[in-house]
């Protein structure tokens, strides 16, 4: 006997939509389960994990700080995997634009310049469009599978992040901590309203990342493209369209918004180069890419809704003792739901006996 997954032939509408809050409230669910498994109250538990952070103005502003990376990567993945290239390097592609976007604030930091900041925007963006070139050369050049290269770089990254600021870009007034010297106020990215909290000009990139490139999925040609070739790569061919340059542009346009959000992390609320600059921000962000339908709009949605995750474990850890890695668990248990949800909305389980052939087939 064996399972079978047949592709449905028509499924609901409906289902497909409401196939995220599906997943939500099955997540909610199992949370209680497990919360009271710890020997936690659940009620209290699942209030201090998706309300307490939603109390106060200041805990309004943290979640914009941490959804704005979220809503960037994620925004930039869609087009990755709308065009059937799958990218899972997000987050070296976060690390090498926070890198190569803090080239001036660390080795020219006497350039005393209101162009300082946009500059460093734009070279992050670049850094992380060229490092998710990489995997997009190989797989166009030597057809490497794209999710392994795009992975393995991730590491790569996280190591040359770790040994320049425990090298030559530790700041010689640091006391040998690991990290860099602190940036400049002209590095710095100005934050929204100071008075209220630390929510600072990341959350506007996200929103205008999300509206621009629904913009161009929607009503512009590289849209079409991205969507033909996504559905069917021989269709594309037929229509005049190159799968090689989709790979490359899908590649390095994801890479590309995750090197901003990378470099206006690091120049928002981290101000410095450390070893570690993302609590998994770009794998996080596959969860976010797929619960919002790979759809900008949802996407920005499923951004607040898993940086509230990062929160609500904080304040869950502070309140009533649950351990640090429980966020991980509820982002882990949201895509388990979510990518069930759509199989079966999408396909039709079976079990299948199998034949004398086959099993003789199988006795040979």
């Amino acid at each position: 006997m064996r399972i079978e997954l047949e592709r449905r032939p028509s499924h609901s509408a409906l289902f497909s939509i409401v196939s995220p809050f599906i997943a939500l409230g099955l997540t909610i669910i199992a949370g209680a389960i497990i919360f009271s498994a710890m020997g936690k109250n659940p009620i209290d538990a699942l209030y201090s994990f998706f309300i307490e952070p939603l109390t106060e103005v200041w805990s309004l502003h943290e979640l914009a700080i941490k959804a704005a990376p979220l809503i960037l990567i994620a925004v930039g993945l869609s087009v990755c995997f709308r065009s059937n290239n799958w990218n899972i390097g997000a987050e070296g592609q976060f690390i090498v634009g926070a890198i190569v976007g803090s080239i001036l604030p660390v080795l020219v930091h006497e350039w005393d310049s209101f162009l300082v900041l946009p500059v460093m925007l734009i070279m992050g963006a670049i850094g992380g469009a060229l490092y998710a070139a990489i995997p997009a050369l190989l797989k166009t050049r030597f057809n490497t599978n794209e999710i392994l290269s795009s992975l393995m770089l991730v590491y790569v990254a996280d190591l040359f992040l770790d040994w320049l600021v425990r090298g030559p870009w530790r700041n010689p007034e640091g006391f040998n901590f690991p990290e860099s010297r602190a940036f400049d106020a002209e590095a710095i990215l100005p934050e929204l309203m100071p008075a209220a909290g630390r929510a600072d000009l990341g959350i506007i990139f996200a929103i205008v990342a999300t509206l621009l490139t629904w913009f161009m999925m929607s009503y512009m040609l590289r849209g079409f493209q991205v969507t033909v070739l996504g559905q069917s790569a021989r269709a594309g061919r037929f229509a005049g369209f190159s799968a090689n340059k989709m790979v490359f542009f899908a590649f390095m346009f994801s890479g590309a918004l995750a090197g901003f959000a990378g470099i206006s992390e690091v120049a928002g609320t981290i101000e410095q180069l450390q070893p570690e600059i993302s609590p998994g921000y770009g794998f996080t962000a596959i969860i976010v890419a797929f619960l919002g339908r790979l759809n900008p709009l949802g996407i920005f949605a499923a951004g607040l809704v898993l940086a509230l995750t990062y929160l609500g474990g904080e304040a869950a850890q502070i309140s009533i003792g649950l351990p640090d890695k429980i966020a991980r668990v509820f982002q882990g248990l949201l895509l388990f739901f979510v990518l069930a949800c759509d199989t079966l909305i999408h396909y039709r389980v079976r079990l299948k006996l199998a034949t004398h052939s086959e099993m003789a087939g199988e006795g040979a």
